[in-house]
C-alpha cells in the first residue's frame, strides 16, 4: 500500500534533511521520518529544482544556506554572537538565520577542540607516502634523462666513427 504525504510534510522533511550536520546519515533521517531513503532523495532533488514548494500556506523552501555551506569565518561569527546569549535568545537567533542550535554547539566544539592526533598522523602519513612516490618518479625521470643523454652521445660517436657528418 502506498502512503500519500502532504506537500507540507515533504517540504519539512527536506528542510530537516538539508539542515542536519554532515555526521548524520540521510538514511537515518529517512528512518526517523518513516519515509523511504529513495523517496527522501527524490524530494531533495525536486526541492533543488524548486519544484517542491507550497504556495497556498505560504511555507516555502528557504533559499538560505545549509549549515555545511557556511564558511569558517561565518561559523566563528555565529558562535561569537551566540556566546553571550541565553538558550531562548540562541533559539531565536538560529531561527532568524536558518540554523538549529545544535549547529552552533557543534561549530563551537569544532573550533575549540584541536584536531585529533589520529587525524594529524594520518595526514602526515599521507604526505610521506606522496613524497616517497614523487621521489620515485623523479628518480625514474632522472634515469630516463641520463639514458637519453648517453644515447645521444653514443650516436654522435658512432656517426663520427662511420664518417657521417652532421652538416651533410
Amino acid at each position: 500500500m502506498r502512503r500519500q504525504f502532504t506537500q507540507e510534510f515533504k517540504v519539512q522533511a527536506v528542510e530537516k534533511a538539508l539542515s542536519q550536520c554532515d555526521d548524520v546519515r540521510l538514511e537515518d533521517i529517512a528512518d526517523d521520518l518513516g519515509v523511504g531513503y529513495s523517496t527522501l532523495q527524490r524530494w531533495i532533488a525536486l526541492a533543488k529544482k524548486h519544484q517542491l514548494e507550497i504556495h497556498q500556506t505560504g511555507s516555502q523552501m528557504t533559499a538560505e544556506k545549509r549549515p555545511q555551506d557556511w564558511s569558517l569565518e561565518e561559523r566563528l561569527n555565529a558562535v561569537i554572537e551566540c556566546g553571550s546569549l541565553d538558550e531562548t535568545a540562541i533559539n531565536e537567533y538560529c531561527r532568524n538565520i536558518g540554523l538549529y542550535p545544535h549547529h552552533i554547539q557543534q561549530w563551537k566544539k569544532d573550533l575549540v577542540t584541536p584536531p585529533s592526533n589520529k587525524t594529524v598522523k594520518s595526514d602526515s602519513k599521507q604526505l610521506k607516502q606522496e613524497i616517497k612516490q614523487l621521489q620515485k618518479e623523479l628518480n625514474r625521470k632522472d634515469k630516463a634523462l641520463a639514458e637519453t643523454a648517453a644515447l645521444l652521445v653514443l650516436k654522435k660517436k658512432a656517426d663520427a666513427l662511420w664518417g657521417f657528418n652532421e652538416d651533410d
